[in-house]
């Protein structure tokens, strides 16, 4: 997958990351393992968010739950294709993550990997849209929550992107 992203600020100064090029688009569904394959690229990186100086480690344990989650699994249309092509951007959109929550760890399936809880962030993507003629006309948000494990060794391990949805807000107009 080719990287070109830009990082720009909206009308009321939060930050957004523009995919400047699509890797899925015209399809009318998303080959998941191919997602997972391009995802592995990120196991054993970190990444600090900038407003709160968190350091986020990608595990070995994203990539699957990124391409085959129960929230994937549940996407369709430019919900679908923004999360498969955001698959580009897991850097960006976790250096520029706001709004940090916290949630205590209630499921026994996770007490091992997610000991100390979990937090959560926002982040926010923008998507090139084109018209019959291949011809960029806007781009359109989306928002997506950031699902962070915080573990047993103390660290902070990146676990998927949630709830990724195009927001009703104008979108950029080219």
């Amino acid at each position: 997958m080719d990287k070109k992203v830009d990082i720009i600020k909206d009308a009321d100064g939060k930050n957004i990351v523009v995919i400047n090029n699509l890797h899925f688009k015209g399809r009318r569904s998303v080959d998941w393992n191919i997602v997972e394959n391009h995802l592995k690229k990120y196991i054993g990186q970190c990444v600090k968010i900038s407003e709160t100086s968190d350091v986020i480690y990608i595990g070995t344990d994203f990539p699957d739950e990124f391409a085959h989650s129960r929230d994937t699994k549940e996407l369709r249309g430019a919900n679908m294709y923004a999360k498969a092509n955001s698959s580009g951007i897991i850097k960006e959109m976790l250096e520029l993550a706001t709004n940090k929550t916290f949630a205590e760890n209630y499921a026994q399936k996770h007490n091992m990997d997610a000991k100390f809880g979990w937090y959560r962030y926002d982040t926010r993507f923008a998507i090139p849209v084109y018209d019959n003629a291949g011809i960029l006309v806007r781009y359109n948000i989306f928002k997506a929550r950031i699902l962070v494990r915080h573990a047993k060794d103390g660290k902070l391990y990146l676990y998927d992107i949630l709830r990724t949805k195009k927001e009703t807000s104008k979108p950029l107009e080219q």
